[in-house]
């Protein structure tokens, strides 16, 4: 299975529409991959708090729109990371939308951990409930955003659903990213999966991005790792590997927490 992580910058000099047939041009350049990662909130930057409400879309928005269409030219799945979406009878969420190489909508995931400790996106976009997985010819893929990183039972759920890649669009800070690294390869290892994570380079809203998007296999080893600046890092993987180290190392049958509720005393 071929993958492409597409690492981008949130120039604040670009606008959106811009900067969306720019990413658009970009999928389509990845013709012959299985798998298109886009990080999060790049229409806007994960940190451009104040452009939230100005630039959210309804679901089948021009985001929507354009990233269904790159799919269907690139002949990809294409997981176009998440924008701002404007949900008709309720508050802004972080959704995440998924293609298939059709250009349907395959999945759509609204963000759960809420960065902000009260304040941005914690207070300016309402929560998701529901674990996402989509599967793929040859995996099945779960879905997470961000600050889901730093939630392991998110990453059991979808284990337990049957994710066997784990996906994760982010928009993570410079100045924590030795945690970035440090938690991806956690997830893949305790959940003997392959995981991407696709992050933003640059600067935007004055927070440096950590970048260093991130493909790690069912052992924890770095597959491929890119820089600091915008980069398309493509990664070849064999999805089989994780039946295989979950045959040869089976942790996940040992599991005692979790799978059924306490004994009453």
């Amino acid at each position: 299975m071929r993958a492409s992580v597409i690492q981008i910058a949130v120039n604040e000099d670009e606008s959106v529409e811009a900067r969306r047939r720019r990413v658009t041009a970009l999928v389509r350049e990845q013709a012959g991959a299985d798998l298109v990662v886009l990080p999060e909130l790049w229409t806007t930057g994960a940190f451009a708090y104040e452009e939230f409400g100005r630039e959210a879309e309804p679901l089948e928005g021009p985001t929507y729109e354009a990233m269904a269409k790159a799919a269907s030219d690139a002949g990809v799945w294409l997981h176009a990371g998440s924008i701002p979406e404007r949900d008709p009878d309720g508050p802004l969420y972080n959704t995440s939308l998924v293609f298939s190489p059709s250009g349907d909508l395959a999945a759509a995931y609204r963000k759960i951990h809420r960065f902000g400790f009260d304040k941005g996106e914690a207070v300016l976009m309402g929560a998701g409930a529901e674990l996402v997985t989509v599967r793929l010819p040859e995996t099945t893929l779960g879905l997470s955003t961000c600050y889901d990183l730093r939630f392991p039972e998110l990453y059991r759920g979808l284990v337990d659903a049957g994710a066997e890649t784990l996906v994760v669009s982010a928009g993570w800070p410079e100045r924590r990213r030795s945690h970035w690294t440090l938690l991806a390869q956690a997830r893949a290892v305790e959940n003997q999966t392959f995981l991407l994570a696709c992050a933003t380079a640059g600067t935007h809203a004055g927070v440096p991005q950590a970048g260093h998007s991130i493909v790690v296999d069912p052992w924890g080893e770095v597959l491929a790792q890119a820089g600091a600046g915008e980069e398309v890092l493509t990664v070849e993987f064999d999805p089989g590997k994780v039946a295989t180290t979950r045959e040869q190392f089976p942790a996940l049958k040992d599991r005692v927490l979790g799978l059924r509720p306490p004994r009453r005393p």
